[in-house]
């Protein structure tokens, strides 16, 4: 992991350093003393990415934090298409030797491109996946509304005021329950914590409950203080767990695959009623198979982001067997959701951020 986030470190670097050079090269008639402010600025803000992660633990105001935060992952993206907008200038130079230096056009591009993300950003859409499982409830029902989301990330970058409207747009659905397939906190939880994000959270409301899984980023931000603070807000946390609602579904909780030690899926299945309704939550999509070997009914994981940024999405479906969207393996249907919010970067650049809203039904009780 260490050796990955080095390269990655390289990669950026060596990116700044060719935006930064064709910037100079545009102000070649310039004075000196610009040349000499527009390399201060630069570096500042390309620098300030290094930084964001040691605000993890806070130590400044949250608001003064969350901007911090924003410029910093911001210009991870703008250094993304920078590279990707001057290295087209260039080639067509290598063909057309007319073609001036492309700095300036990209910029603009870049920024359209940028406002652009930040707004569908913005702007999360309500998913709906209407399914019909072939399985009785125990009770009169015969369907039910499931609202699942993902990777929301508090902390810096998902600050109180998203969680509000996030949590709002939640209710208006009137679920009868409401899922949440890992990821909830990003980096650390100082700043959950810091926020009182609690408080929102407790007004998550429907019928039959409240239950999470955990993601990988809950143990990032350290996976005993993840704990205390969810035991403050009425979410139930599914630990290898299965949970049987009270109209017969059963819900497998996976722990999260970053955890070596979590349960296999056969193992977790030894209790359960096969003439029920089976729903895993898993975080990231994997050993997709094998809960179709098992006979779950539905499966819902988070996770990939759907790439969050073009061409990022090409990486992520050449790692994951589904990187985004449904699909029916036998008889059990598979969701991957793109996530209600993101990490880092607050844009979304030919993906989405999504809320999913399963109308599940049932067959009639006997």
């Amino acid at each position: 992991m260490a050796v990955f986030f080095i390269m990655m470190l390289l990669v950026y670097l060596a990116g700044n350093i060719y935006v930064f050079v064709r910037g100079l090269q545009t102000m070649y008639h310039f004075p000196l003393w610009s040349k000499w402010l527009y390399g201060l600025f630069y570096w500042s803000i390309a620098l300030s990415f290094l930084c964001v992660f040691l605000l993890r633990g806070g130590g400044i105001s949250i608001p003064l934090s969350h901007i911090f935060f924003e410029i910093g992952t911001s210009w991870l993206v703008f250094t993304l298409y920078m590279v990707l907008l001057l290295g087209c200038f260039d080639l067509f130079r290598i063909f057309i030797r007319s073609v001036p230096n492309g700095f300036i056009p990209s910029i603009l591009l870049t920024f359209c491109i940028l406002t652009y993300g930040y707004l569908r950003y913005q702007h999360p859409v309500t998913k709906v996946i209407n399914i019909v499982i072939n399985k009785s409830l125990t009770d009169a029902e015969s369907s039910i509304k499931v609202v699942a989301i993902s990777d929301v990330h508090l902390g810096l970058g998902t600050v109180k005021s998203k969680l509000k409207k996030y949590v709002e747009m939640i209710n208006a659905q009137e679920p009868d329950l409401i899922l949440i397939i890992g990821d909830l906190i990003d980096n650390s939880i100082e700043p959950v914590i810091n926020q009182q994000m609690q408080d929102e959270l407790s007004l998550l409301n429907s019928r039959l409950g409240v239950y999470m899984v955990l993601g990988n980023h809950e143990y990032i931000s350290g996976i005993e203080d993840c704990m205390q603070f969810l035991a403050l807000t009425p979410i139930q946390v599914l630990l290898d767990t299965v949970l049987t609602l009270p109209n017969g579904i059963q819900i497998v909780g996976r722990n999260d695959r970053s955890n070596s030690s979590r349960k296999n899926l056969a193992q977790l299945f030894q209790t359960i009623n096969a003439d029920l309704p089976v729903v895993v939550l898993d975080h990231q999509p994997v050993e997709l198979n094998t809960v179709v070997e098992e006979d779950a009914d539905l499966l819902i994981c988070g996770h990939t982001h759907n790439g969050q940024v073009w061409p990022l999405n090409w990486l992520t479906k050449r790692m994951f067997e589904i990187n985004y969207g449904y699909e029916k393996r036998e008889q059990t249907h598979i969701y991957v959701t793109s996530g209600l919010s993101l990490w880092g970067p607050p844009f979304r650049i030919g993906t989405l951020s999504e809320m999913v809203v399963f109308n599940l039904s049932f067959k009639p009780h006997p």
